[in-house]
């Protein structure tokens, strides 16, 4: 079991690169490159090949073997962080992302895409039922560990690190993580898939899926809630960047002690949820919670936006950890 789940840690820490990478480095640095806020925020846009990960599922699932597919999505990734070592993000000054560069960045999210779908299908095949429970907390571990890597890690470098050199780095990190999946033994020992479902069948199964009572209000809530939050943590390490912040010490606050953050609060609210097993009301206590932290946030900005406020080490550890407290 152990040679199993070290082969899949090292795969889903290669799979959270993409996300550190796209919502912890690249908005920061583009902005420091002279982009503006609205420009910055226009390139969450390249997000939508995640959107149609129902579109993937049945592909990948259908045609070809879960390894294959792992090995050429993660391939195609170094691929494009070679042709992105290439090009410069934006001239300073400039307004906009380059078409080529936005071009590129969405492929390198339609392809990690496909490579979360191909993972998460290898997990599945490979680990015997006693051993999910195990495979669950090495894959959130260690994608949120690659997620910090690519995100605060790569962040806090960033002054020793040029735009080619960060690519290059990670164009090897995923090629070595294409021969990893390729060559692994553990990999090569797959029981045998069993036959794929009709696509009407799939289609059937999901409209059951929406069809059972709370689900269509789960996802809208959780959809308004994650708006929300995913707007203020990715909103306000650009305004201490305004304010002055270098880059070193948003990689170190927002991206390490963020996911620090994270990880206890989820860890918090899972055991909270074990020990009183009833999750409405424990939901209640952890949004008013949120809601408090959020408060105490925007006084926080309203502090920064005044004319001669400070801005030091304690101010982001204290903002990020009010934009973390939602991890539960």
């Amino acid at each position: 079991m152990h040679g199993k789940l070290l082969v899949l840690a090292s795969l889903y820490l290669v799979q959270g690169l993409p996300y550190g990478l796209q919502s912890g480095l690249l908005p920061v640095l583009l902005r420091a490159r002279g982009l503006s806020l609205t420009h910055v925020g226009l390139a969450k846009v390249l997000y939508a090949p995640w959107l149609f990960k129902l579109v993937w599922a049945p592909l990948v699932d259908a045609r070809g073997s879960p390894r294959a597919w792992l090995t050429l999505s993660t391939a195609a990734l170094g691929l494009l962080c070679g042709l992105l070592a290439a090009l410069p993000p934006a001239e300073a000054g400039q307004s906009g992302l380059p078409l080529t560069v936005a071009g590129l960045l969405l492929l390198l999210n339609l392809a990690a895409a496909v490579q979360d779908v191909a993972l998460d299908t290898l997990a599945v095949q490979l680990l015997e039922p006693a051993e999910l429970g195990p495979g669950n907390t090495v894959q959130v571990v260690a994608y949120k560990l690659g997620a910090v890597l690519a995100g605060g890690g790569l962040l806090t470098l960033l002054p020793t690190l040029s735009w080619p050199l960060l690519f290059l780095l990670l164009a090897a990190t995923y090629w070595l993580a294409a021969a990893l999946a390729w060559a692994a033994p553990a990999l090569q020992q797959l029981p045998a898939p069993q036959p794929s479902e009709p696509r009407r069948h799939t289609l059937h199964l999901q409209q059951h899926l929406l069809a059972v009572p709370g689900t269509l209000w789960m996802a809208g809530f959780v959809l308004s809630y994650k708006l929300g939050e995913q707007g203020t943590s990715s909103l306000f390490p650009l305004l201490l960047l305004d304010c002055g912040v270098s880059t070193p010490e948003l990689g170190l606050w927002n991206g390490v002690g963020a996911v620090v953050c994270s990880i206890v609060g989820s860890s918090l609210g899972g055991a909270l949820l074990a020990r009183h097993r009833q999750p409405l009301p424990l939901l209640r206590s952890l949004l008013r919670f949120r809601l408090g932290g959020l408060a105490c946030q925007t006084v926080l900005v309203f502090h920064l936006d005044a004319p001669g406020a400070r801005v030091g080490p304690g101010t982001v550890l204290r903002g990020e950890r009010l934009s973390m407290g939602g991890g539960a």
